[in-house]
Parts: C-alpha cells; sequence; structure tokens
C-alpha cells in the first residue's frame, strides 16, 4: 500500500547535503518532497580548492549555483538555519519554520580563525574560496622568503590538506623562483594523518622532506602578530614567515551546538553504519557528526565520508518510505587523492572501521593519479549538478 506523502529536509549544501538530496530525489516518488536548505548562493567543490590557491582553477571553475538542483525536482530553500527542533522535525530558516517527516543534517564544521589571537589578520585560510583567492594573490607577488603552511589545532577535515598544500605551494614557487622561497609546515598534530596510522604518516613525511620542505610537528599556535610576521607556540617556540597559509580551528556551527543532538564537545553522535541520531527520524552526516573508532580517536572528517554516508541515508530512507532497494551500512572505507606537485599525486585508501586500527595504503605519487583527481573533479561537478 502506498505511503503518505512525506517531506525530507536535509540541511546543507555541502557534499553531504548535495549528494543525499539528490539521491533521495532519484529514489523518491514525485508525491514525496526533497527540500535543501542552503545559506550559501553556490557550492564549492572544496577539494579544488588547493588548485585554486595556486592559479590552476578558478571561483567559477569549481563551484556551481545551487538553485541548480531545482531542475532535477529538489525544493531548494536559501536562507540561515536559526534553529532545529530535533523531537519535531522543524527547523527555522530566516524566521520561517520546515517541518519534515524526516531531516537529514549536513551543516559541516564552521571555522573558526577568530579562536586564535592575530591569526584572520595575519595570513590566509585556503579552506575558503575567498582566503584561497587571497593566498594565491599574495603568492604572485612574494619573490623570495619563507611560507608558513599551518595547522592551527589538531583536528580538522581533509586530513591531507595542509600537506597537499605545503606542496603545491612549493611547486608553484619552485616554478615562478627557483631557490628564492622556502616552505615550512607547523603543525598542530604529532603526526600527518594520524588516525590513517604510522606508516601512511611517514609516507606523507617522506614525500615533503624529499621537497625540502621542513616538517614540525606538535607546535600548537597561541597567538600571531601580524606586524612582526611571527606565530608564537604553547611550547614556547616562534616562527617568522613571509607569507602564512593556514588551516584554522574547527567546531560545530552555532545551531548545532544549541540543540539536543549536540555531544559536549559540540557535534553530533550517530550510529557509526546508519548515522541515526538519538532522535527517531533524524539523521546527520559528515564534517557535523562524531564517530569513534576503536583506537579512540574519532573518524576524520572528509568528503570522501560524506558522500557515501549521504548515500547510505538516502537508500536507507527510501527503502523506510517506498519499500524499495535493501537497506545499506556505511562501513568505514574511505580513500583520497594526494597532490604532490609537479602534476603528481599519491592515492591513500582504506578501512577506517577495522580493528583494533584503521587498515590504510598509500600508494606512490604518479601523473595518473593526478590525472585521476582531475578526471573525479570534473565528473563529480557535472553528476551532481
Amino acid at each position: 500500500m502506498p505511503t503518505s506523502a512525506q517531506t525530507i529536509l536535509v540541511l546543507g549544501g555541502g557534499v553531504g547535503g548535495v549528494v543525499a538530496a539528490v539521491e533521495l530525489r532519484k529514489r523518491l516518488g514525485d508525491r514525496h518532497r526533497v527540500v535543501l536548505v542552503e545559506r550559501e548562493e553556490r557550492h564549492v567543490f572544496q577539494p579544488s580548492l588547493l588548485w585554486l590557491m595556486i592559479g590552476r582553477r578558478t571561483a567559477r571553475q569549481i563551484s556551481r549555483p545551487v538553485d541548480r538542483l531545482r531542475r532535477r525536482g529538489i525544493d531548494v530553500v536559501r536562507g540561515e538555519i536559526e534553529a532545529i527542533d530535533p523531537a519535531n522535525r522543524s527547523v527555522t530558516v530566516s524566521g520561517r519554520e520546515l517541518r519534515g517527516d524526516a531531516v537529514v543534517i549536513s551543516l559541516g564544521a564552521d571555522l573558526a580563525a577568530d579562536s586564535i589571537d592575530g591569526l584572520p589578520a595575519a595570513g590566509h585560510n585556503f579552506y575558503t574560496l575567498g582566503g584561497a583567492e587571497n593566498l594565491f594573490r599574495a603568492a604572485s607577488q612574494l619573490r623570495e622568503g619563507r611560507v608558513v603552511v599551518m595547522t592551527a589545532a589538531p583536528a580538522y577535515k581533509c586530513p591531507a590538506a595542509p600537506y597537499e598544500a605545503a606542496m603545491l605551494i612549493d611547486d608553484f614557487f619552485r616554478r615562478r623562483a627557483p631557490g628564492a622561497v622556502r616552505v615550512d609546515v607547523y603543525a598542530a598534530e604529532p603526526a600527518p594523518m594520524g588516525v590513517a596510522g604510522p606508516h601512511v604518516s611517514a609516507a606523507v613525511i617522506e614525500m615533503l622532506e624529499g621537497k625540502g620542505i621542513a616538517y614540525h610537528s606538535g607546535h600548537q599556535v597561541t597567538s600571531v602578530s601580524a606586524e612582526e610576521r611571527r606565530l608564537h607556540f604553547a611550547n614556547g617556540a616562534s616562527a617568522d614567515f613571509d607569507l602564512l597559509a593556514y588551516v584554522p580551528p574547527h567546531r560545530a556551527p552555532g545551531v548545532v551546538r544549541e540543540s539536543s543532538l549536540a555531544s559536549e564537545q559540540g557535534w553530533i553522535p550517530v550510529d557509526r553504519k546508519t548515522l541515526q541520531t538519538s532522535v527517531p527520524g533524524v539523521w546527520a552526516i559528515g564534517d557535523v557528526t562524531t564517530i569513534p573508532l576503536k583506537l579512540g580517536k574519532p573518524l576524520p572528517k572528509a568528503g570522501v565520508f560524506a558522500h557515501r554516508q549521504a548515500e547510505t541515508v538516502a537508500r536507507n530512507l527510501a527503502h523506510a518510505i517506498e519499500g524499495k532497494d535493501a537497506s545499506a551500512s556505511f562501513d568505514g572505507q574511505g580513500e583520497c587523492f594526494i597532490e604532490t606537485g609537479n602534476m603528481r599525486a599519491a592515492f591513500g585508501s582504506g578501512d577506517f572501521y577495522a580493528e583494533p586500527v584503521p587498515v590504510v595504503a598509500v600508494r606512490q605519487p604518479s601523473i595518473f593519479r593526478h590525472l585521476a583527481k582531475v578526471l573525479f573533479e570534473q565528473q563529480w561537478l557535472r553528476r551532481w549538478f
């Protein structure tokens, strides 16, 4: 017997939100509504910010209008989410209340550069569109000196990105001013991509050192002086720079922290296989979630996980509403390209749900893998928009 018409609210138009909305629309009959709520006008394909910051992409090339999803039969609501009421499966968007029969939360992580004294004025946050563009302009004017790539906190989304950024920036200056610019990495974490295991960390450090990029681990920044161009760390050390590219601290969006769904740290705990929250009818996916692993650390925040979690939730919701297809389970599998410069990329993949520790392998850099990443970018934007 056909189910009554349902409304599914998808909160957030990042990778997870877009995939969830499109997959739900594809799997559900026309009588059901899929509503995507997003404040930004354009969806930005985040992995390509690394190419934007060195001038290999433009903002328009790596973004698409969110409203384009209307052509797929998705109702797009533009506005700021001001409150989430999980028990009633409702949200307040720019003063307007929206109610659903199910809610999928994919609001990502807020970037909190202002939580470090002096940081916003001193450098460039290449995790944002504007920050990546500004970094390219600043790098284009630098003729000699020291570039510092810094992670301001131990945990952040896309764990490979800061190390890719360092190698891409190094490659950028090798082509423009050979030998005139030095690149250093200062990391708050004890090792690169630590959740993936010590062999992965060692492989990344080897890539950095092979290019002459110094890696300084365990340096938690406490303040930055824009005038002196100097970083100050909790261990008492300091470092000077001529150009600073940074990953800011992350925190859960305020509307999530203020909801009944949040943990003490502000993120949303979910079932590791179904992404169900503690409230029936409410799911959460992607960076806004926290999923503990056996080794004591959470599942990394990364687009590949948001994508696969979105597919899992969409399939299970469609199964519950329409009875179509079998139910699905998120298995913790993930992979990513690691750009190393000189038109090459490495590739890491594995099982992050493996116990007692994730099982991840890294394949060596090659031109083929770089071209595969370029193809993935083009196919992703074409498929989902």
